[in-house]
């Protein structure tokens, strides 16, 4: 539950979305209405004075004013999916956790005027920092890095392709304001921050992986370079092999991959990176591309930022950087990449309960990648299970094989051996580090059958 006294959840209401909403009013000059919105957003979900306490405000309505039908459709969806629940009925601290950060971001966009009607309708508050961080100089590195994979063997290819895609994780701004880490502007995002992020000039610090990963070299980002893959090291399970086996055993021409993506920017390029070197060498015949349909946790994929990476990838000095985005805008004309945005996308709700049409989708694919920590805790219920429990128990709903690509940003893990978890749980409470959540370990995990 989001008010558990003491757990990541509560830091996350209490602390970060706070945080968010000041970067957020500072980032635009919205006019006075937005900022009484965002203030009465920001008393509303304040965390009680007492630590222990979950009473507080109740939890506010959707604003009715939707603009289009599709918005209205929005709202009805909003209302199955908990709002007639919870909404003036409890607090932020008393409903699960998975729902009240989602609601959270859905109500900030009602605060900002996005879903109008209005001249603020459709501009994404967070694209300041989204588009900081793709005109950084780390991404700018990365790209021409991707020369030296011609020097590399296939299978070297193969592994240091899906770990950037992999490590390209932590690249979350959210998670980043959270932990005091850089925002658009590369300063830090704290209480008494009042500078307006500029996307004009981004400094090299506004594009670093999270600040609070104790390894956050630019290796690991890059897609040439390949981090450690043995318990021992920031990667705590790794199935890699099991995933380029699964796709090799499709018959020639009929592989299908989907990609649900996360974050934008710095772990969208190397996830695209993935799925044209899958359509290129073959292992894939088509790729779908899931985004979310509207802004959402900071800096999740939107289409718009799909064809932001695409054209900043087509820009890039290097050879190789330019035939992968040549290749990559041709197969979106050609059909064999297909950008998809489904409304559950941005539902509170853990995978166990997509539509109908989803799973049938997601069904016929040969394997579903889910990146990043959001679609992992909705892959496995966002349940505190116990972390040795097998990763296909709480995945086996699932209608097609599956590789989780993630970087470790909250409590929820499955899938790892005793004397791993016995180690790092030692290793935290010797040094204080939470393991779980600081963002400095991965999994690839994949279920085949």
């Amino acid at each position: 539950m989001s008010g558990t006294p003491g757990s990541f959840a509560r830091s996350v209401l209490a602390d970060r979305h706070p945080a968010l909403i000041r970067q957020v009013a500072d980032a635009f000059p919205y006019p006075p209405e937005q900022r009484r919105a965002l203030d009465a957003l920001a008393e509303e979900t304040a965390a009680p004075a007492s630590a222990d306490a979950t009473s507080g405000p109740p939890i506010g309505p959707l604003s009715t004013h939707t603009g289009t039908d599709s918005r209205a459709d929005d709202v009805r969806r909003w209302a199955e999916w908990g709002a007639e629940a919870y909404v003036g009925r409890a607090s932020w601290y008393e409903v699960p956790f998975l729902w009240a950060e989602s609601y959270f971001y859905r109500r900030l966009l009602d605060a900002v005027g996005y879903f109008g009607p209005g001249p603020w309708q459709g501009v994404d508050p967070f694209a300041p920092f989204k588009r900081a961080e793709l005109t950084g100089p780390e991404v700018a590195d990365e790209l021409a890095a991707l020369d030296a994979l011609d020097d590399l063997a296939p299978d070297d290819r193969d592994r240091a392709v899906l770990q950037g895609a992999l490590w390209g994780n932590r690249a979350d701004l959210g998670f980043r304001i959270s932990a005091n880490g850089p925002t658009a502007h590369g300063s830090t995002a704290n209480a008494s921050s009042t500078k307006a992020p500029s996307a004009e000039a981004p400094t090299a610090e506004a594009s670093s992986p999270n600040a609070s990963s104790t390894n956050t070299s630019s290796a690991h980002a890059s897609p040439t370079h390949a981090p450690p893959s043995t318990p021992s090291d920031d990667l705590l399970a790794d199935d890699s092999a099991a995933l380029w086996r699964h796709l090799a055993a499709a018959p020639p021409g009929t592989a299908a991959v989907t990609v649900i993506a996360d974050n934008a920017g710095r772990e969208l390029i190397p996830d695209l990176i993935l799925i044209d070197h899958l359509l290129h060498t073959g292992r894939a015949a088509t790729a779908v591309l899931h985004v979310k349909p509207y802004p959402y946790f900071v800096s999740d994929a939107t289409t718009s930022d799909v064809v932001d990476c695409l054209r900043r990838i087509g820009q890039a000095p290097g050879r190789r950087a330019r035939e992968t985005g040549a290749r990559l805008w041709s197969a979106l004309g050609t059909g064999r990449l297909v950008v998809r945005a489904h409304p559950f996308a941005c539902a509170p709700l853990p995978y166990a309960d997509m539509p109908a049409d989803l799973r049938a989708e997601l069904g016929r694919a040969t394997l579903t990648v889910l990146k990043g920590d959001l679609n992992y805790r909705r892959l496995v219920g966002d349940r505190l299970w116990p972390p040795t429990t097998a990763f296909s128990l709480p995945t086996g709903y699932f209608p097609s094989p599956l590789a989780a690509l993630r970087t470790l940003k909250s409590d929820v893990i499955v899938g790892l051996d005793a004397g791993t978890v016995a180690a790092l749980d030692a290793n935290s409470a010797a040094n204080g580090a939470a393991w779980r959540t600081s963002g400095t370990y991965a999994v690839v995990q994949v279920r085949t059958v």
